[in-house]
């Protein structure tokens, strides 16, 4: 499995960083980091579009799934079939979400584990400019993959991406909370009991995703590396500016 993972996955991704590398202004590789994560986002489009678009017309529907709620609250045949012909009048599939993920994972992590690897080399630290080879595998390297004389590992001569970058962290941080408040809205959340078990463990998840979930990407970020905070951010705020463009469209449904 890790042998496919890396066959499929990895590899690919690893010759697709080079080759960006060798064509990015100054061989700067967090431009690369930052295209390559835009380009995959965009590979990925038609994927998460769906399942964006359909969480977002959900929300928009969420009046009418609670008045259903309430209504056949001692009927759950009755509420379940009304929901179902809810979903098929504005042709929403809520499995799709689920869908979408396992599709996404492999790509995702293949391409965090690629910025992961990006590492200092002890003798090379200060400098801006370094072989390839001291900071990524190249015998992964297909044979025609071009390779960049040198690669300039200070991102835009601002953040040394193989070292840690506070700034890039919090930035992680921000973006990934302004996305969970995106595809949470609402008023403030609380971990006030409702008297529903489902009810407090939905509660309890936004809660985590939009408060804990930013602290802990941002303090991760910054734990790996500037490579894996620089894609974050750069994913993160791909996800924002594609959540306003849905949340638009999602307005104009009408029930």
């Amino acid at each position: 499995m890790v042998g496919f993972f890396e066959t499929i996955i990895y590899i690919p991704l690893l010759n697709a960083l080079f080759f960006l590398t060798s064509f990015s202004p100054w061989s700067d590789i967090g431009i690369s980091i930052v295209l390559l994560t835009i380009i995959v986002r965009f590979a990925l489009f038609p994927v998460t579009h769906a399942s964006t678009k359909t969480q977002a017309k959900m929300r928009e529907l969420e009046p009418v799934l609670n008045k259903i709620k309430e209504d056949h609250k001692n009927d759950q045949d009755a509420q379940a079939r009304k929901m179902i012909e809810l979903y098929k009048e504005h042709g929403l599939n809520p499995a799709i979400g689920c869908l979408t993920l396992l599709i996404q994972i492999p790509v995702v992590l293949g391409l965090f584990w690629v910025f992961k690897d990006i590492h200092a080399n002890p003798m090379l630290l200060g400098n801006v400019y370094v072989s390839p080879s001291s900071i990524l595998d190249t015998s992964l390297l297909y044979p025609f993959t071009p390779i960049p004389a040198f690669v300039r590992t200070s991102f835009l001569g601002i953040f040394d991406i193989t070292g840690k970058s506070l700034v890039l962290a919090l930035l992680a941080g921000v973006t990934q909370y302004i996305q969970s408040a995106l595809s949470m809205p609402g008023g403030k959340l609380t971990l006030k009991s409702t008297g529903s078990f489902k009810e407090d463990l939905m509660q309890n998840m936004k809660f985590q995703m939009r408060y804990f979930l930013p602290v802990m990407v941002a303090v991760f970020a910054y734990s790996v590396s500037a490579a894996v905070a620089l894609y974050w951010v750069t994913s993160n705020v791909f996800t924002v500016v594609h959540e306003l463009i849905i949340h638009r469209e999602a307005k104009k449904l009408t029930v």
